[in-house]
């Protein structure tokens, strides 16, 4: 199982920075986790994630069980074999995204039927079940079978749902318990945007078996003003001596308010999904490197600040070409440069907790994406 260690924590906020050692290594916190749904981040190698310095990924117990299937990772031995990653893995649940097919699927007090949105195949997900498809899959550190409302919802609703993903977690923890290895198990919060909900589901979880605590249910449409409201609701009432996660968030400035108070772990598709899509993010904000303004910067890489492997070679009039072109080359060198900035601000802002400058850092780099006029 992991242990987590508090290492130092911000004078001025709940910042902190830590280590959470699992069996496959250590992860320094806090922490981004690039997002590789189906066993790989689209358009990388693993080698390429070690490359940038990635230490620990995410993959989807729902995608993984529809593609290529439990029997087949079974039969590679795990996840990690099946990818070749040597380091810790974190898998979802999947119930975020049993819950996005609203019209293929049926919530019950057992669990959840649904059809694949691969072949149309029905299937059935209980709490039990999920965490042994986690337990073949491998991953050092697993997530409960919850359920998911859509923003916004009605109070009743939202209630409901917390309730039942309640039971759900005490009977995960009881399956998990019966023959543990050597993974470990996440409670998740929900309550949608309703304060007394977050307080209620924060007190259950905190007091549950689990090895780490994680907040669901956000970054789903609401203001981000709302987001930071909840997140800091929740931080303020869990037990400190779990690692706090924080689910599907976000952008950097996300990342960085988040950490304030006091999220410890992130994943987030948006830095893979933007690159493929024409956008980065720089030291001065967003950049549109497919905008005609930048045809002929052939001297400029996307950002002067950046020392990622795109950004010392290929300047952003390259990017755009490729772009242009439809060229695949393109999906993969925006996608390293984006993970690349992601990780080495998560490393920035733990050295800056640990040297105790972490307001000073974060008012300066958010002073930097402000400061861009390329949103």
């Amino acid at each position: 199982m992991i242990k987590f260690i508090i290492e130092h924590e911000d004078k001025k906020s709940k910042a902190r920075a830590g280590r959470l050692i699992t069996p496959h290594g250590e992860i320094e916190t806090p922490i981004f986790m690039p997002v590789g749904t189906l066993g790989a981040v689209k358009g990388l190698g693993s080698e390429d994630l070690e490359d940038i310095g990635a230490q620990i990924i995410l993959g989807n117990t729902y995608h993984l069980f529809a593609r290529p299937g439990l029997d087949i990772i079974g039969k590679a031995g795990g996840l990690h074999n099946f990818m070749q990653w040597n380091k810790p893995l974190l898998t979802d649940s999947g119930g975020y995204q049993v819950f996005s097919l609203k019209d293929f699927r049926k919530i019950t007090e057992e669990g959840a039927h649904f059809q694949s949105h691969v072949d149309g195949s029905k299937h059935w997900f209980t709490p039990e079940s999920v965490v042994e498809a986690q337990r073949i899959i491998g991953s050092d550190i697993t997530m409960p079978f919850d359920e998911c409302v859509a923003f916004p919802c009605e109070k009743g609703e939202a209630a409901g749902a917390m309730h039942r993903t309640h039971r759900w977690l005490d009977r995960a923890i009881k399956s998990f318990r019966a023959n543990p290895g050597k993974q470990s198990l996440f409670g998740i919060i929900q309550g949608s945007t309703y304060e007394d909900l977050r307080l209620e589901s924060t007190a259950f979880v905190s007091n549950a078996d689990v090895d780490g605590i994680a907040i669901g249910g956000l970054s789903v449409g609401e203001p981000a003003e709302q987001m930071y409201q909840h997140t800091e609701v929740v931080a303020n009432a869990v037990r400190r001596d779990k690692p706090l996660y924080l689910m599907g968030v976000g952008t950097p400035h996300n990342l960085i308010e988040s950490v304030t108070r006091g999220v410890d772990m992130f994943d987030c598709v948006m830095p893979t999904r933007n690159a493929r899509n024409g956008m980065v993010f720089t030291s001065q904000g967003r950049l549109h490197y497919k905008d005609g303004k930048y045809k002929e910067e052939v001297n400029r890489p996307l950002d002067p600040a950046c020392n990622c492997p795109v950004c010392r070679k290929y300047s952003v009039a390259y990017l755009r070409h490729l772009f242009k072109c439809g060229h695949l080359t393109v999906l993969r060198l925006a996608t390293l440069h984006n993970l690349y900035f992601y990780l080495a601000t998560m490393r920035e802002m733990r050295k800056a907790i640990l040297e105790d400058r972490f307001s000073e850092w974060k008012m300066e780099t958010l002073a930097g994406y402000d400061r861009g006029v390329i949103i």
